[in-house]
Formats: structure tokens, sequence, C-alpha cells
């Protein structure tokens, strides 16, 4: 708070209160200049919740007593202490492996909520918003959120995914994407192997790697209908 605020504040407190107005010139000054010094670290008003007339209001509803810089300066670290208090947090957008500028970021984001110019993270950073635009330019680079490095080490435990993975960057048309008349799979699951017994009866029930040739055949049919419509 500069000295114009400070005046402003005790312009404010003379008409709510005027026991503490003073009315000689010199004593007029000295008083805004202890104001001043007083609440230095106290801003006027921010845009998350703190005004201090808010403050001056309540002390003159709420106390007998002239208003003091001290009963300002106890609600305003009062106002941060609960700000603080709320806030949770956000992961830092830094580089977690560097953790000089990953700290700074951490301090950077409290200051700003305790000092009012940020509002309070209440949410943990998962449901807390879009994703920092970083992360988005990353998974667009990458054209997925998984690593191909990392992919290619899953493959061999997802054999079917990555037989569907493989065929698509081929070209040819995704099976999985309709059902199957052979074996009756739904869309989405993977094709089964399945047996007659002699009696008519269903016999085995293994996932198979690759779909049966009949649903390639549908899902290309389906998908040269798209192109032509």
């Amino acid at each position: 708070m500069d000295r114009r605020e400070a005046a402003a504040v005790l312009a404010f407190i003379g008409r709510l209160d005027p026991r503490t107005v003073r009315t000689g010139t010199g004593e007029a000054r000295d008083q805004i200049d202890q104001w001043q010094e007083l609440l230095d670290d106290v801003p006027f008003a921010t845009g998350h919740g703190w005004d201090v007339r808010e403050a001056i209001r309540s002390h003159v509803l709420d106390s007998p007593y002239p208003i003091l810089p001290v009963d300002i300066a106890r609600r305003w670290r009062a106002h941060r202490r609960d700000r603080l208090d709320r806030h949770t947090d956000p992961a830092p957008t830094a580089d977690p492996d560097d953790p000089v500028a990953w700290r700074a970021e951490l301090l950077r984001s409290r200051e700003a909520v305790a000092a009012g110019m940020a509002a309070s993270s209440t949410h943990r950073q998962i449901s807390n918003g879009d994703r920092p635009r970083d992360v988005e330019e990353r998974v667009r680079e990458a054209g997925s959120c998984i690593p191909p490095a990392v992919r290619a080490e899953l493959a061999r435990y997802r054999p079917t995914r990555a037989a569907r993975e493989a065929a698509v960057a081929e070209g040819i048309p995704d099976a999985l994407d309709v059902r199957c008349d052979w074996c009756h799979a739904p869309v989405g699951s993977p094709c089964r192997r399945r047996k007659a017994s002699l009696d008519g009866a269903t016999r085995g029930n293994a996932v198979r790697v690759t779909p049966h040739p009949s649903r390639v055949e549908r899902a290309a049919a389906r998908r040269d209908r798209r192109r032509a419509a």
C-alpha cells in the first residue's frame, strides 16, 4: 500500500468512525506516514477476495474501539493463511529432473496465491482444468501418449493390439470396428478360435492374434462404402 492508498484508507475510516480523523495538517500528514509504513506489505485490494474497505467495515461493526493499522494487518495475514491453506500446489510444468526450476516455479505459484494475484487451486492437477500447453505439444509431436520405445516393449505382452496397430499403419482396415460373423466377436473385441465337436457343441475359446478373414473383408467393404458415400 503506497502513501496515496493509505490516505484513501484513512479517509474511508473517517467517514465510518469520525474518532480517527485528524484535523491538523501536520497531524494528518504524520498519521498518513505512520499508516503507510505499517501497512506497506498490505494491498489495498486484490482480484481474489481481499478489499481493505471490507476489513475496515467489519472491524467498525464488530468492535467498539477505533481501528488501528495492526487490525488491518492481522486481517490481511489471516486472509493470506486461508488462501494458502486452501491451495493444493498443482504440479509445476517445469522438468521434474531440474529441481531448481521446479522449486522456483512452485514458490512463484505460492507467492502469487498469497499476494492475491492468482486464484487458489482447490483441486488436484488431475482434475484442475486443461493440461499444460507443453504437454499438449509433446503429445502432438509424438502422436501418442505412449512413447514409441515403450510401445515396442509392450507389443509382446499384447500381440492382438500390436497386430491391429500394425494393420492400421499399413492401410489395412481395422477389422475390430465391425462384428465378426464367424466367431460372433462383438465390435472392439478380438476374434476367438472356436471349434465345433461332432455333436455340434463349441469347443475352445482362445483369442486369435489376427482377426478372421471374413471379418477383414467386412471391414474393408464398410470402408469402401464410406468412401463412396
